[in-house]
């Protein structure tokens, strides 16, 4: 080949190369054009100051702020959009975006193009909605902090982090408090939340429409419900724990083929959560914490755990404590595996509403339940006796609690053997056939999901 060809062939390969990778500092204000002018691959690094928003991403660059940066709303729209796939948003402050729950307004909004970004290390302060992600695929939020509005009632809030048809989008480690729920998920699929924590929120995860997922590892504190699991499918539900939230710990609302296994749900708090700070909150329904328990609810959780209208799942390995109630199972609930869970000091162990007999129990393994004055004479760790919650003696020791004292008693097991030997006291309801004589600790089986 001449010289002239090499040059030209020189010439054009320099032409079709694209340039390298530009790292910006953009002063405060200049957001906005800089954004217009970035190439893919930029790293835009926003300096300390306010960076007025609205801004929309639509080139796949990356935001990253210096210590002090923030990105500010100005009370209008979402303060960041995201439109283009491979973004990420890194160490910024996001704050005040707008208020309508109809146009969605978030901190940081990213659109269906917006798959595989990675939104991290963030703080979002006082935004209608923290994080959305609305449509795009495989999205990771992680290690951000999300503190939702409490000057507004809890119906005109948003959620700490929403989901919307996001499939594989993962949400690790993030703390969210205020605004209404902590994570909210409808109609999407292989999703994780991992070691996420909520404080003073309605529903620490309300999961709508959710299949083939994982939520593990989270800490709910003193909010209204802790997992909220509901028209969903093939989940693994482990290793959360849920301490002195005031309705449900654990609700199972049409859950189908999924492991809920590992979990703690405590109805007393095992350290204070934090207080809400903003006394002109004007949403009387939220509780102020008053030494560690809620003002309205100083005596736990309600229940531990609601189960209506769920089939076909395993619930292993779980430990339920100081409820009220410690299950409320109802409402054509069946073909569950309950066993090697620990029923722990609650005031009603079981509250069945059916007639059907169960049995909670598998392969010759129940559940440990504290009121059961059991005996072990041939030492396998399995009770000598059926258990059945709710009998008579438990009912005379719900209304006077100072009879705990004879629970042991010759006269008590008198009572408890006679009533054994007539079954017509008992046409249906819930009995564990092998119950276990110690509590079993919390720990998930690896079998992985259930098949259908």
């Amino acid at each position: 080949m001449s010289r002239t060809g090499i040059l030209i062939l020189a010439a054009a390969f320099l032409a079709v190369t694209p340039a390298r990778a530009a790292t910006v500092t953009v002063p405060p204000g200049g957001l906005a054009d800089a954004l217009g002018a970035a190439d893919s691959g930029d790293t835009l690094v926003l300096a300390p100051g306010i960076h007025p928003g609205p801004v929309t991403v639509a080139v796949p660059v990356t935001l990253e702020g210096q210590p002090g940066a923030v990105i500010d709303g100005g009370g209008r729209r979402s303060s960041i959009t995201v439109e283009s796939p491979g973004v990420t948003l890194r160490r910024l402050t996001v704050r005040n975006s707008g208020l309508s729950l109809f146009d969605q307004d978030s901190g940081i909004f990213l659109g269906k193009g917006a798959a595989g970004a990675v939104v991290e290390d963030n703080e979002l302060i006082d935004n209608l909605i923290g994080i959305y992600v609305w449509g795009a695929p495989d999205v990771l939020v992680r290690g951000n902090r999300v503190r939702g509005r409490t000057d507004l009632r809890r119906s005109e809030r948003g959620n700490g982090i929403q989901l919307w048809n996001a499939p594989g989008t993962k949400v690790v480690g993030n703390t969210v408090s205020a605004g209404r729920d902590g994570i909210f998920v409808t109609t999407s699929k292989r999703n994780e939340f991992r070691d996420n924590r909520f404080e003073n929120v309605r529903f620490a995860v309300h999961y709508m429409y959710t299949n083939d997922s994982e939520v593990s590892g989270n800490v709910s504190v003193g909010n209204d419900v802790g997992y909220a699991i509901m028209f969903s499918q093939n989940l693994v539900v482990r290793d959360n724990q849920s301490r002195g939230d005031r309705d449900h710990g654990l609700l199972l609302n049409y859950t189908t083929r999924s492991r809920i296994e590992g979990n703690v749900i405590a109805g007393r708090f095992a350290t204070p959560p934090t207080a809400a700070t903003d006394d002109d909150d004007p949403d009387a329904d939220i509780p102020r914490e008053v030494g560690g328990l809620a003002e309205r609810d100083r005596t736990g959780t309600w229940k531990c755990v609601f189960i209506y209208n769920t089939s076909k799942n395993v619930l292993r390995g779980n430990r339920f404590e100081d409820c009220e109630i410690g299950v409320h199972f109802t409402a054509g609930s069946e073909r569950n595996t309950i066993t090697g869970n620990a029923f722990v000091n609650n005031r009603t162990q079981v509250k069945y509403v059916g007639t059907r007999s169960l049995d909670w129990s598998d392969k010759g393994r129940g559940n440990y339940w504290s009121d059961n004055p059991a005996f072990d004479l041939d030492g396998d760790g399995i009770s000598d006796e059926a258990y059945r919650p709710n009998d008579i003696v438990d009912q005379v020791m719900w209304s006077f609690p100072a009879a705990k004292l004879l629970i042991n008693s010759p006269g008590i097991q008198v009572i408890r053997w006679a009533q054994s030997q007539f079954p017509a006291l008992h046409p249906g309801g819930v009995m564990d056939s092998a119950p276990l004589m110690k509590p079993p600790e919390p720990s998930p089986s690896p079998e992985g999901r259930p098949q259908s």
